[in-house]
């Protein structure tokens, strides 16, 4: 058996590991784990299993097993679909700071001295875009695409993402994804957790000056986006009431026709490119350079305490972002087990994708999941059952998997 340490791991040892060969495999059991899982009398499943469409649960299980032979993967899904409109929030993050990294090596190759550690300034040519010139959680109190991606993975960090959507803008961040056979049907359109940005106002990104001592090394005009949805997606239309930023309630349901959307098989690609590059074509693969893999691998597995401006805030506990496992809990995160995921909220839905690894017993899986908490059918009103219902949910859907993956090894 092959085991990863994510913590120490080098990239080139990944590719390493990987080069054995890969192996895929369809599930043969008579009942998927999943569907037993979603069958069982514990507590925390059956109250969310009991009212499946109104929780609008899908789930994506898939298993990792390293072979001498190679790579064997089982995936399992429950109630995909993904032609149906759920809410991604905040795991519209992940591809787009795949993509920053990507971006960084792009711009290289092109003769400008820049790395991912490049101090980058954002400057303001119409509302309600805003400047950027500090940003605390970076090494040198400068904003960089390294100090912004780490704030997206350790606390997802709205405004991290908001300056890389700004960094790339809606016609790269779209194409590439579809180049790359990670979108088949989603898209990525607007920024996140700020006000002002209507449709068309997301189709402009700032101005954008990487910094070197004091000189402008590389200046990036503000531009506009053509990029336009061209696929099709069902109910887009949600509930029966919405509050309005100045607290009204309008009573008509919430249009989420122009809000971003990633399916959930979309969101599991995404992160397996990262992971298991050897999976796919180059052509399939973000082009990272090694060593800013390497950086991402290790900053993907920090925690919130990792990070020197979260340390000491007990609001970020480790569970924080890792909903599967340790969402419901505040305990720490054993060293031996490492997740690396994008997890997004709000709107009442609560998404998960993640990749988890325990050193100590050989177990390594991809698990992706969604949920809808929202009794009342109002949007914007941030009167959600998360705490009571979907991030319980999720805790205990990972611990289960979790425990089927121990009981096979």
């Amino acid at each position: 058996m092959l085991f990863i340490q994510f913590r120490t791991i080098t990239v080139r040892n990944l590719f390493i590991l990987l080069s054995v060969g890969i192996l895929w495999s369809c599930n043969t059991s008579t009942q998927s784990p999943l569907d037993a899982i979603m069958s069982s009398d514990l507590s925390l499943i059956k109250q969310v299993a009991d009212n499946i469409e109104k929780h609008e649960v899908q789930i994506i299980y898939t298993s990792i097993d390293r072979q001498e032979s190679g790579i064997k993967l089982k995936r399992h899904t429950f109630n995909l679909d993904t032609t149906t409109y759920f809410y991604p929030a905040s795991t519209v993050k992940m591809p787009v700071a795949f993509l920053a990294l990507e971006r960084i090596a792009e711009l290289k190759k092109e003769g400008f001295d820049i790395d991912i550690h490049t101090p980058m300034f954002f400057d303001s040519i119409r509302a309600p875009q805003s400047v950027m010139r500090y940003d605390s959680c970076s090494p040198h109190s400068l904003p960089s695409v390294s100090s912004l991606a780490k704030q997206i993975f350790a606390i997802s960090d709205n405004n991290a993402y908001n300056r890389l959507y700004e960094f790339l803008g809606q016609d790269y961040i779209n194409e590439k994804l579809y180049e790359k056979k990670i979108f088949t049907n989603s898209h990525i359109i607007t920024r996140v957790g700020v006000g002002g940005f209507n449709r068309e106002e997301n189709k402009y990104v700032n101005p954008i000056d990487f910094i070197q001592e004091k000189d402008t090394i590389l200046h990036l005009e503000g531009r506009f986006s053509e990029y336009k949805i061209q696929h099709s997606i069902h109910n887009t239309i949600k509930g029966d009431a919405y509050m309005k930023n100045d607290g009204t309630i309008v009573k008509e349901a919430f249009d989420m026709s122009e809000k971003n959307f990633i399916n959930l098989a979309d969101l599991e690609r995404s992160l397996m490119r990262f992971i298991l590059p050897e999976l796919f074509s180059e052509n399939e693969n973000y082009a990272i350079n090694l060593e800013d893999r390497e950086w991402l691998l290790s900053s993907m597995s920090n925690l919130p305490h990792d990070i020197n401006c979260y340390a000491d805030n007990e609001d970020y506990y480790d569970g924080y972002v890792k909903f599967f496992m340790y969402g419901d809990k505040k305990s720490d995160i054993p060293d031996h087990v490492t997740i690396l995921n994008k997890v997004g909220v709000a709107y009442g839905y609560l998404t998960d994708c993640a990749y988890i690894r325990d050193e100590e017993s050989g177990v390594e899986f991809f698990l992706s999941a969604t949920i809808h908490v929202n009794d009342n059918k109002t949007y914007n009103d941030g009167i959600y059952e998360y705490d009571d219902v979907g991030i319980p949910f999720l805790a205990e859907l990972g611990r289960q998997i979790y425990k089927h993956e121990k009981g096979g090894r």
